[in-house]
C-alpha cells in the first residue's frame, strides 16, 4: 500500500467481510478452546508521533482527542524507549525483542540476521493469527511471517476474526513526511504551535510544525476508527490495545540521534479489568520487552535468548520499577549516498542520558541539513544563527558532537546543557561509560565505525 494513505478512505472502511477472506488457519479443538479464552492483541504503531505533540503528555495546542480517551481507560507510560531514533531498526526491535545490534538490522535499510524470529514465530505456536496491515518496513518475510491485511481492510477482518484469539499490528504511515495530503483539510495556526525548547524558533519551523500537528489529528482519527471498529464488532473487553510509536519526530535533535526526543516515545495500554483506567506509570520499560510481554500475556514462556522481559507485572499495578537503565543505538543514515556515516551509543539511567559520539570529528548530515523537500526550515536556522547566540549553538551541536555527552535530566530534560566535562558528574560518568561498555560487550557490538558503515546487500539507501 502506498505511503501516502487516503485517510477518508482509512475512516470510510466497509461495514461487512466477504466470506472466506480472512480464514483462519485450523487449529485442534483442545487447543483451540484454549486459545479463545486468551485475550486479543492489537497495536496501533504510529510513524515518527512525539510524545509531546499528544494532548494527554501534556501538550494542550494539538487535539488528539482519540489517543487521549484511551489514556484515560488504561496507563499511560511516561518512561518508553525503543532502541534507535529511525523506522526499520526500530520496528525490528519491537517485533524480535533484541537491541539493534543483535537482530542486525540496525542501518535503514538493513535485514536482520539469518536467525533471528519475529513476532509471529511466538505467538503463532500460542494459537494466535498475528496480522500486520499497513507499514512493514522490516525484513526478511521468513523473519517476520505476518499475515498481511489491507490498512483500510481491518474492520471487515474484526468482523470476523475467526474463533481463535488474534494480535493485529496496524502499523500507519501518520504522522511520517511528507505532510501534504495527509491533514484532510485539518489546519492549525504556526503562531499557537509548541516549539520544544531545544529547537530554534523560526516562523519557517512553526509552519513546518502547523502541518505536523494536522497529521497528528489526522492520524488521532485513525486511532478513533480502529478502537470504534473494535468496540463494534464486541472486541474491546478482550482486547490488551496498545499505543505507541516507532521514534519521535523528523526535527533536529529527535530522529535520527540518541536524544531524549528521539527515543522516548508514547506507550499508552488499556485492557479492560487488568489495566487500572486513567493510570499513568513512570517504570522504565523499551521496545526489547514487547515481545516477551505479548508472550506473557497470550498464555506462553518468555522466550530464552531475548534482551527484554516482560512488564506485565506493571501493568497490572503490582510492580513501580522495571529497567534501571535503558539504551540507545544509532548506527547512519545513509539518507542520500553522498552523507556519512555517524554512529551513536547511549545509556540512559533514570537520572541521566549519557551519549557517546564515536566518530565526532565528522560532520554530521542527513536530509535535514540538505534542506530536503519539506524540509526547507534549516535555512532559516542558519540565517538566525547569525546573530542569534542560541541558534548559532544548536547548529554547531546538531552538526558537531563530542566524543562525549551527558545531561541531567532532573534539572535539564531538554539536554540543553552538555555536563560531561564538569569535575563534579566525574562519578556519575565513569559509572555510565562503564555501564555502556558492559552492554556493548554483551551485545557484540564492537563500536567500530566500519562495521555500521556496510550497507546490507542488495539493499537501497532509502531513509524514512
Amino acid at each position: 500500500m502506498p505511503d501516502r494513505v487516503n485517510r477518508r478512505r482509512f475512516l470510510g472502511v466497509a461495514a461487512g467481510a466477504a466470506a472466506g477472506v480472512f480464514a483462519p488457519r485450523l487449529l485442534r479443538a483442545a487447543d483451540a478452546a484454549a486459545a479463545a479464552k486468551r485475550p486479543n492483541i492489537v497495536i496501533f504503531l504510529a510513524d515518527d508521533h512525539a510524545r509531546f505533540d499528544t494532548g494527554c503528555y501534556g501538550n494542550e495546542a494539538v487535539r488528539t482527542p482519540n489517543i487521549d480517551r484511551l489514556a484515560s481507560e488504561g496507563m499511560r507510560f511516561d518512561s518508553a524507549f525503543t532502541a534507535e531514533g529511525i523506522c526499520a531498526p526500530s520496528r525490528s526491535t519491537l517485533y524480535t525483542g533484541l537491541y539493534p545490534y543483535r537482530h542486525g538490522a540496525y542501518q535503514q535499510s538493513g535485514r536482520v540476521r539469518p536467525d533471528v524470529k519475529g513476532l509471529p514465530h511466538y505467538l503463532k505456536p500460542l494459537g494466535y493469527r498475528v496480522i500486520l496491515a499497513g507499514k512493514s518496513h522490516v525484513s526478511p518475510a521468513p523473519a517476520f511471517p505476518f499475515e498481511h491485511v489491507p490498512e483500510e481492510k481491518f474492520d471487515e477482518f474484526f468482523a470476523a476474526p475467526g474463533e481463535g484469539p488474534f494480535c493485529f499490528v496496524l502499523a500507519t504511515h501518520f504522522p511520517h513526511r511528507p505532510f501534504a495530503g495527509k491533514a484532510g483539510g485539518i489546519r492549525y495556526d504556526p503562531e499557537k504551535v509548541k516549539v520544544p525548547p531545544y529547537l530554534v524558533d523560526t516562523p519557517e519551523l512553526r509552519s513546518d510544525m502547523a502541518m505536523n500537528y494536522a497529521a497528528v489529528t489526522a492520524m488521532d482519527e485513525q486511532v478513533g476508527a480502529f478502537l470504534e471498529s473494535l468496540k463494534k464488532r464486541g472486541l474491546r473487553d478482550n482486547t490488551l490495545f496498545i499505543y505507541t510509536s516507532d521514534q519521535g519526530q523528523s526535527y533536529p535533535f529527535s530522529k535520527w540521534t540518541c536524544y531524549e526526543p528521539a527515543l522516548r516515545v508514547p506507550f499508552i495500554a488499556r485492557w479492560p479489568g487488568r489495566i487500572k483506567a486513567g493510570s499513568a506509570s513512570d517504570a522504565m520499560v523499551h521496545f526489547v520487552d514487547v515481545v516477551p510481554l505479548l508472550a506473557d500475556v497470550a498464555g506462553g514462556k518468555a522466550p530464552e535468548g531475548l534482551d527484554g522481559r516482560s512488564f506485565l507485572p506493571v501493568l497490572e499495578g503490582k510492580a513501580a520499577e522495571h529497567h534501571d537503565c535503558v539504551y540507545g543505538f544509532y548506527a547512519h543514515s545513509r539518507v542520500m549516498n553522498s552523507h556519512g556515516d555517524f554512529p551513536i551509543r547511549s545509556v540512559r539511567s533514570r537520572t541521566h542520558q549519557y551519549i557517546r559520539n564515536l566518530a565526532p570529528d565528522r560532520t554530521f548530515t542527513n536530509n535535514i541539513t540538505a534542506s530536503a523537500e519539506d524540509m526547507r526550515y534549516w535555512p532559516s536556522w542558519q540565517e538566525k544563527a547569525k546573530t542569534d547566540p542560541f541558534a548559532a549553538a544548536r547548529l554547531n551541536l546538531y552538526q558537531h558532537r563530542p566524543a562525549e555527552e551527558l545531561y541531567d535530566l532532573g534539572t535539564d530534560p531538554w539536554e540543553l546543557k552538555n555536563i560531561a566535562g564538569e569535575p563534579s558528574q566525574a562519578e556519575t560518568l565513569a559509572g555510565l561509560r562503564k555501564r555502556l561498555d558492559d552492554w556493548m560487550r554483551q551485545q557484540g557490538d564492537p563500536g567500530k565505525i566500519e562495521d555500521s558503515a556496510k550497507p546490507a546487500a542488495g539493499e537501497g539507501a532509502k531513509d524514512t
